[in-house]
């Protein structure tokens, strides 16, 4: 399978990563920076493009991974899907109706458009799942959860004005509330969002709101408290908890760990997680990374989309959720 790195930036050496872990060797990239280029190049040894015709041209690439700044996702993907060619693409965080347009218009072919997930390949996330199903604590009634991290420390290699999460539309902040909801809602459906308030409360170098305060109600009455952030230092915060009828789970990046205690006992139950491999310069381990590339890759060579868990019209549910949220953040702040 000839697969084509479509953004040559942080994420897009990650998905070169994921692929030659799983040990595809027919990749090739395109970033119209020649730096990116020659460093993709040099780091993994494939052949790489500036000129995104002659990419398509000289590769002919069967499959697209997307890994461009957001607000270029669905030029991408549309143009993959009026080619006939599957793409994958990293999470998102604008252009909802263009987004279920296409769901709608490749929701009966072959071709295969799948939104990143990656949350949901974390040890922590997948361990919660696991207990929440299994009734460990009953009917979950509340939730408590704030993660962030503090925004010049994503890319401490270059400066927050020069790549989108410094930027309103795509703002760091603003961005990481789809990327959680998209695990949250598959263990807890969708919910119906209540009330928020955004605010800028650094003097980072953005026109962006750095913290963002959500209550949201899922199905069954279930409260959430989602407190998204990117100011947290000098490490980053994930710190969740969940309230339930017989019982609570506790998830900490502190701790590394998900406990829980059930009513019928005092002692807490512990789930030591795994690191996993982090990559010099990263933060993040890169196994989650690589499940949802294997998954792709497996849908496409099964020719089997429902391989693939996440998909567009569940990309435009948590963004219309995202969209709605900061409508009443408006209403909050007047």
């Amino acid at each position: 399978m000839r697969i084509l790195i479509i953004g040559l930036g942080s994420m897009g050496k990650r998905r070169i990563r994921n692929l030659q872990a799983l040990g595809y060797k027919n990749i090739a990239g395109f970033d119209p920076r020649a730096d990116r280029c020659a460093e993709a190049a040099k780091k993994y040894a494939i052949a790489v493009y500036s000129d995104f015709s002659l990419a398509l041209k000289n590769f002919e690439p069967e499959s697209w991974i997307i890994s461009t700044p957001p607000e270029q996702h669905m030029t991408y993907a549309w143009d993959a899907f009026e080619r006939g060619i599957s793409c994958f693409i990293e999470a998102s965080v604008v252009d909802a109706e263009r987004i279920l347009e296409l769901h709608q218009r490749a929701e009966d072919t072959s071709i295969l458009i799948a939104p990143s997930c990656t949350m949901r390949y974390y040890p922590g996330p997948k361990k919660i799942k696991e207990l929440i199903q299994a009734g460990t604590i009953g009917k979950p009634l509340n939730i408590n959860y704030q993660t962030g991290q503090y925004l010049p420390d994503w890319h401490p290699w270059e400066n927050i004005a020069d790549f989108y999460v410094s930027q309103r539309a795509t703002g760091g902040c603003k961005e990481i509330v789809p990327f959680e909801l998209t695990w949250l809602n598959d263990i807890f459906g969708e919910p119906v969002p209540l009330a928020c308030v955004t605010s800028k409360l650094t003097d980072l170098n953005a026109d962006i709101d750095d913290i963002y305060h959500c209550l949201l109600r899922y199905p069954g009455n279930l409260l959430a408290n989602l407190t998204i952030e990117v100011i947290s230092r000098p490490h980053a915060t994930r710190e969740l908890r969940i309230l339930g009828s017989e019982g609570e789970i506790v998830f900490s990046v502190d701790e590394n760990c998900v406990r829980y205690v059930t009513a019928g006992s005092s002692e807490w139950q512990r789930f030591n997680l795994s690191t996993g491999v982090v990559e010099a310069g990263y933060i993040n381990p890169e196994e989650p990374y690589i499940e949802e590339i294997r998954l792709f890759t497996a849908a496409l060579a099964q020719r089997d989309k429902s391989i693939y868990p996440n998909s567009l019209l569940d990309d435009y549910r948590v963004l219309k959720v995202l969209s709605r949220l900061e409508q009443l953040a408006d209403v909050s702040s007047r």
